[in-house]
């Protein structure tokens, strides 16, 4: 027999930004909600990823202006204090989790801390408590994946690496995605020898290959070393650090960091007594983010999806499930043009029609432009500003690339005109601050 105060309307699994919109969003409609969290409350974004790897990233970007501008108002050239940046980012990060759940529970929702497994298609089981809820909403992320090769105890994470309290002064990344580029960026800017090793010579394959070997050759000139074409076979430690080794290849390093991709959380969820189909890619769900037990919805990062795993499509997708469940909405869900971006220096973003499906379809029409002699630009002495815009038929644009420091704002400059279906001239006829990366936009479209 479930205590009555055990029974709820809705219980989400998950406290971090997806969960806790669901929560909201859903005991604002007068639902009776509790949110189970087994680890951190605020989940991977503001507590160990996107949110403090922006603040260490804030000083690379101070850095780089100064380098940009050696000679032209500035001597010399600082690295960045990793121990004070660092605790900088510490004064943020460690209010996230009692902030979250004390949030939370001064809205009236029902928190409750420990790990939940399901035992029947409307139960679970917390602490050897049983909970009950017409519906679930399992929001557990993502962590990250760890190579299975001797010695993987020795690799640290991303979040160890943003916790450290010294950076050292070699440090090696084996993958070549979002998190390798970004947080070898990061220890660049500290003075640290930085390495990355990946499995082939073709990181970053979701954006456009040139401006991916741009974004190489940006980091090569920060003194970033890149590896391609090692499979890591092992890691070994010895009394000066560890050993990095591949068939033919070894790389000693005081410590390395094991950035090879993110899976799922659904491994200690016993979803199979729930009657919850997975993949190794997440669980799988309807085009109402159903799943196979339609009682429970699922929604962000752990979902076995096309769409990017990314934070704000997690609210996106936590607003949408609490429409349905709310009974305001029957439709399926659709995802707008979605941006995605790689903080490194530069900044890599890229939404909407890829330019690599675009160029050698009739289709559409790309448009390659080199930005680094535009005003935007130069003012501030950058080395690299490149744009490729797509066009479709109507010469509407419906995908865009962009290389350049201002490359986040300018993506969701055109990401609105993509959504929007702006044409050219409600862009020309909008007064936009001037000179700023918002009025170059009627010369990209």
């Amino acid at each position: 027999m479930v205590k009555s105060e055990n029974k709820f309307d809705v219980i989400v699994i998950g406290a971090g930004p997806a969960g806790l919109a669901e929560g909201y969003a859903l005991n604002s409609a007068g639902k009776k909600v509790a949110i189970v969290e087994n680890y951190q409350w605020g989940g991977t974004c503001p507590n160990r990823g996107c949110d403090p790897k922006k603040m260490l990233l804030s000083g690379v970007q101070a850095r780089d202006h100064i380098a940009q501008l050696k000679n032209k108002g500035f001597s010399d050239v600082p690295f960045v204090n990793w121990s004070e940046i660092e605790a900088f980012k510490e004064t943020y990060t460690s209010k996230i989790p009692g902030g979250s759940r004390n949030g939370a529970v001064s809205a009236g929702i029902t928190a409750i801390d420990g790990e939940p497994h399901f035992i029947a298609e409307n139960q679970i089981e917390v602490n050897n408590e049983t909970f009950q809820a017409d519906n679930f909403v399992i929001a557990t992320g993502q962590r990250p994946s760890q190579l299975n090769i001797p010695g993987k105890e020795y690799l640290l994470t991303s979040t160890d690496f943003m916790n450290l309290k010294k950076m050292p002064k070699k440090i090696t990344f084996i993958g070549a995605g979002y998190i390798a580029f970004e947080l070898a960026t990061i220890a660049s800017s500290t003075g640290a020898q930085v390495h990355i090793v990946h499995h082939n010579d073709r990181p970053l394959k979701e954006f456009d290959k040139s401006y991916v070997d741009e974004l190489v050759k940006q980091l090569e000139n920060r003194g970033v070393k890149f590896h391609f074409n090692i499979d890591t076979t092992s890691i070994v430690k010895s009394n000066d650090g560890f050993t990095l080794n591949a068939e033919g290849f070894k790389l000693e390093s005081d410590l390395i960091v094991g950035a090879t991709g993110r899976i799922p959380n659904t491994d200690k969820l016993d979803l199979e007594k729930s009657g919850i189909k997975y993949t190794n890619k997440g669980i799988q769900v309807n085009d109402h983010l159903q799943t196979t037990n339609t009682r429970v919805y699922a929604i962000g990062d752990v979902l076995d999806k096309k769409e990017p795993k990314l934070t704000p499509i997690a609210g996106f997708e936590a607003r949408y499930v609490a429409s349905v469940l709310n009974k305001d909405n029957s439709d399926k869900i659709i995802y707008p043009a979605i941006p995605t971006l790689v903080y490194g220096s530069p900044e890599l973003a890229k939404v909407g029609i890829n330019t690599i499906d675009a160029k050698d379809n009739d289709e559409y029409k790309v448009v390659d432009q080199d930005l680094t002699k535009w005003f935007t630009y130069y003012r501030t002495n950058e080395p690299i500003a490149k744009a490729k815009v797509v066009f479709d038929k109507n010469n509407q644009i419906v995908g865009a690339t962009i290389m350049s420091n201002e490359a986040d704002e300018v993506i969701n400059y055109l990401t609105i005109a993509i959504n929007k279906k702006m044409k050219h001239d409600e862009i020309v006829n909008t007064i936009f601050a001037y000179p700023t990366p918002a009025s170059d936009l009627q010369y990209l479209l």
